[in-house]
Order: C-alpha cells, then structure tokens, then sequence
C-alpha cells in the first residue's frame, strides 16, 4: 500500500513539502502510521511537478530506490519551486516488477496521476477485461505492468473518447467502470487516485470489496497558506479533514474545495 501527497497553491520549493513535515514522505516511507497492507513504502519514488509556463509539460521525477537512499531529490527538491506538485512512495504489490517504468505519477500529455490500492489478483482477473475497454493508442501507451497505470489508461480513454469531458467526470466514470468489473469478475479493489493539470486536483477515496485506504485534506494552513494539500497521512498536526469514503474531491484553481459522494 503505497503513500501519496499532492499540492495546489502558491508556488513553494519541493523541499518544503516533501522533506519539512515532521511526518513527511521520506518519514512515511520507514515509519507510516495508517497503512492497512504492508509495512514499509520501499520500492520506489515518484514526483512530478508544473511549471508557470501554460505551454509546457509537467515533469518527473523517478526512482526505484527507497526515497531515504535517494541522494538527488534534496537538491532537486532546493532547487525546483512548484504550485502544484504530486508525489509518491510505492510498496509494490507482489509480482508487480520493481521497474521505473512502474513508478508513478504517471504522465499524458498535461495530466499527472498518482494512485493508492490495489486491484485483486490483477494479472488474472482485470488485466485483459480493462485493455479490452481501450482504444489502439491508449492500448499502446501503457509502457509497465501495473493496475495502477491500468486504472490512468482507462482514465485517459474516457478523456480522449468524450473530449468535453472534466476530470471529474471521467474519474467518476472510471470509478464506475471499476466497480463494474470488480462485481462481475467477483474481485476486490481500492482506488485512491489523485490525477491534476496544474490547476487543480482531483482525487479519490474509493473500494470495493475491500477496505478503504485513508485519505486526508487540508486547507490554509498557517505554514502552506493559499493552498490545499491531500495526503495519504496527515503530514504535522493541523486541521486535516479525513475524506469520506466513496468520494470525489475537487479541488479547484481558486483552491475551493467540492466533495461528491459516488453513487
């Protein structure tokens, strides 16, 4: 069960979210508190941040290190100043391989997408059903072997076959489509994603089958003012709201945040 944290707000150094909370990713990833599978976050890193200009992608950065034994993110941390930022420690699932290409976020186009949980016996039950749900291209992009990027393909295939479509909206109908599966291949799955395109963030706390991993906002605090920060845990006492379950939270460019319960 891997660990997530993503920010949206006015533009700080990666090192003041990533390595300053008193129970900060590189914490979490030896000593995480809420876990409900595995004991430590190990295998691998992942953050992915924007730039002010509109015209480029966002960016990453990946290892397959434990984020403690990672030397480069300090000072690229120091160095890189963001106003939204996604960031990831994994703990692979069993049989899932310890493979760059299976860190998240993953990335399309201006969209980034970090996810926590897991699809039951994923190479067996929803592996070929989802693929079959996808067009040629988005088919063909999926370079790893994770349910995770899975789940962001099926994501990125609601996106691409309905243009006009929100985030929002196409996470929900990925939820769905889930959701779907699970009870007709009688599986199991969780589903804390978070996904943005540099204005805003919108994330999930959803299963089935299953229990739900925990998931936590905050807004305004009086260290991060003017902005919202989701977090798998929260990061240093302050006024963290536990989202509730089955939900959407949308976490908007003026930093207003709306929850919608999934039906």
């Amino acid at each position: 069960m891997c660990r997530l944290l993503a920010y949206l707000g006015s533009s700080i150094q990666l090192n003041r979210i990533l390595y300053k909370p008193e129970h900060s990713l590189i914490v979490q990833s030896y000593q995480p508190k809420e876990m409900t599978a595995g004991v430590v976050n190990a295998d691998g890193l992942g953050v992915g941040w924007y730039h002010p200009r509109q015209d480029v992608e966002p960016f990453t950065y990946k290892n397959t290190l434990p984020i403690w034994n990672d030397t480069n993110l300090p000072e690229l941390s120091r160095y890189v100043e963001s106003g939204c930022v996604l960031a990831y420690i994994r703990s692979a699932t069993p049989g899932q391989g310890l493979d760059v290409g299976n860190c998240q976020p993953f990335r399309r186009d201006r969209l980034l997408f970090t996810h926590n949980g897991f699809i039951s016996n994923f190479r067996q039950s929803l592996y070929r059903p989802i693929r079959d749900r996808l067009s040629d291209e988005i088919y063909q992009s999926i370079h790893g072997t994770t349910d995770s990027e899975h789940i962001f393909a099926l994501l990125v295939n609601e996106l691409q076959a309905f243009p006009n479509c929100s985030i929002q909206k196409a996470l929900h109908n990925t939820l769905t489509t889930l959701t779907q599966l699970a009870k007709e291949y009688q599986v199991s799955f969780s589903a804390n994603v978070v996904v943005s395109d540099g204005h805003c963030l919108i994330a999930s706390r959803h299963a089935y089958g299953t229990s739900t991993p925990t998931l936590y906002w905050l807004s305004d605090n009086p260290n991060y003012p003017d902005s919202v920060i989701i977090a798998s845990e929260p990061l240093f006492a302050g006024n963290w709201h536990s989202c509730p379950e089955g939900s959407i939270i949308n976490v908007k460019k003026n930093l207003d945040v709306c929850i919608e319960q999934l039906i």
